[in-house]
């Protein structure tokens, strides 16, 4: 009889659960039993598992093989468990010393001649191992840069379960060809294993997100529009722009991004480890450090812009957009369970999707943007076009967003067409997005000493409570606002030089 365990992590949402995999050998007739509440994925590792450990070169044990799967509770889910299940085996077949096992987390996916496959979500797996204590963790080495932004937690990047063998019994480490061609051979250095020599690991510095080349110079007039922009980047306001079409609301929508500052690290592995669980993380970057950018299409599902799917539910374009933009180009074709589905993530900051399968919760907290022509035409506000929408039409139009949605949005600007003149002007561009940029730091910095000692960073976190009783408006300021809010009036942003 053998006995081994070595440890995994179970992902729901984007926080992470480190499960213990246990694995018992006795006399009997060959069977391989999976349990602990895994999902259809998870429990065809038994045939990839098998089929691995033989490729790389090591007898399958002939006994009968329970592997267990601790907090039974738990659901798990997906191919990350196939590495520490056979390693779990091994030990229990005494080819791996079962001590040298049992403090190590596992993340990765056995292909079937014993390559290690990344897995999505490979940053909050880490994170999690790290919260529950644990140093060492092997990852497949593609995922070791992602993995190494984890601080404290030493990483093992491999390339196949034949050199991870190799690697915990303390035997020359054999060569594997990359998968890529010219990628070089893992390093020898790193991490330490008990009993062992030196072992495989890559760490690499973080990567930034790459500019868009977007700035707002190339936006031709659109002085209030360009001014909301400014504000709703510096206070955190969610902005509806209203305007005919080509009149640059995409444009202003696509640079405010790179108007934002730069996310602060905790806040980058909040994105990060978003963008991780979606398999959204592009190759060689491991860390979003710049606001990300999300534009579904108007044909977008609820569950497209809030998150879910069948299973385990994924997040949605709005934690995707965590820290950042979301943009809804052409908002009123969008379906009205999707827009109001908007509404508990615009209060609460996350959202939580209720499945069979468990209870999921994502970060959403993100600027929204919203861009809508004034009629389905687009030519219902200019006096020298005809409209050829009918009235009905037009009111049909603009209730496709509702008054709940709608007031939670802080700017509400009309975008006017350019002009001829304007576009042929020479020589008369706008301010940059750097320039803006800067004042929108400048302002954050200053929002962020005025609301020292609170749990508020920007104005558009402050409750009116607060606002009424500890930030008073300067005299004056409100009078039109508050005129028009008698009037039930909508109140708009206009230029102001």
């Amino acid at each position: 009889m053998g006995f081994a365990r070595t440890c995994s992590v179970a992902l729901v949402g984007v926080e992470g659960v480190v499960v213990e995999v246990q694995a018992d050998l006795e006399p009997g007739v060959a069977a391989f039993t999976l349990v602990g509440l895994p999902d259809k994925s998870l429990t065809e590792s038994r045939d990839r598992v098998r089929a691995a450990v033989v490729n790389s070169g090591t007898a399958w044990p002939s006994k009968k093989l329970t592997v267990g799967l601790s907090p039974a509770s738990v659901p798990k889910a997906g191919s990350g468990f196939d590495l520490a299940v056979a390693c779990a085996v091994l030990g229990a077949a005494e080819r791996i010393d079962p001590r040298v096992l049992s403090d190590i987390v596992m993340i990765g996916e056995l292909g079937l001649d014993g390559r290690v496959r990344p897995v999505r979500g490979t940053l909050p797996a880490v994170l999690a191992a790290a919260d529950a204590g644990y140093e060492q963790v092997v990852v497949p080495e593609c995922a070791a840069t992602e993995a190494a932004l984890v601080p404290n937690v030493s990483v093992l990047g491999v390339r196949s379960l034949r050199q991870l063998i190799a690697i915990l019994a303390d035997e020359p480490v054999p060569h594997e060809e990359p998968d890529e061609p010219g990628r070089p051979d893992p390093l020898l250095a790193g991490l330490r294993m008990p009993g062992s020599g030196a072992a495989t690991g890559m760490h690499g510095a973080p990567a930034a997100q790459q500019d868009q080349g977007h700035d707002l110079a190339d936006v031709v007039g659109q002085l209030s529009a360009r001014t909301a922009v400014e504000v709703a980047a510096a206070g955190g306001h969610h902005l509806f722009l209203e305007g005919p079409p080509g009149a640059g609301k995409t444009m202003l929508a696509e640079r405010l991004p790179a108007v934002l500052p730069r996310l602060t690290r905790e806040e980058s592995l909040e994105v990060t480890a978003v963008h991780s669980v979606a398999g959204l993380l592009p190759p060689g970057k491991p860390l979003v450090d710049a606001a990300p950018y999300c534009a579904p299409h108007h044909s977008a599902t609820m569950q497209a812009l809030v998150g879910g799917g069948p299973g385990m539910a994924r997040p949605g374009a709005v934690s995707l957009s965590h820290r950042g933009v979301l943009f809804l180009d052409e908002t009123p074709e969008f379906t009205t369970r999707a827009l109001d589905a908007l509404r508990q993530p615009l209060e609460a900051g996350h959202v939580v999707i209720a499945r069979s399968a468990g209870v999921v919760r994502f970060p959403a907290k993100f600027l929204m943007v919203l861009a809508a022509n004034p009629c389905p035409c687009g030519r219902f506000s200019l006096a020298d076009d005809f409209c050829e929408c009918p009235p009905s039409a037009v009111r049909r139009y603009q209730a496709r967003l509702s008054g709940p949605l709608l007031d939670r949005v802080d700017l509400r600007v009309q975008v006017d067409r350019v002009t001829r003149a304007q576009l042929a002007e020479r020589g008369v561009r706008g301010e940059s997005t750097a320039m803006v940029a800067d004042r929108v730091r400048s302002a954050r910095e200053r929002a962020a000493l005025r609301l020292a000692g609170s749990p508020w960073r920007t104005n558009s976190q402050v409750p009116g409570r607060e606002l009424r009783s500890r930030w008073h408006a300067v005299p004056g300021a409100m009078d039109e606002a508050e005129h028009n809010l008698e009037r039930g009036v909508t109140t708009r942003a206009t230029a102001t030089s």
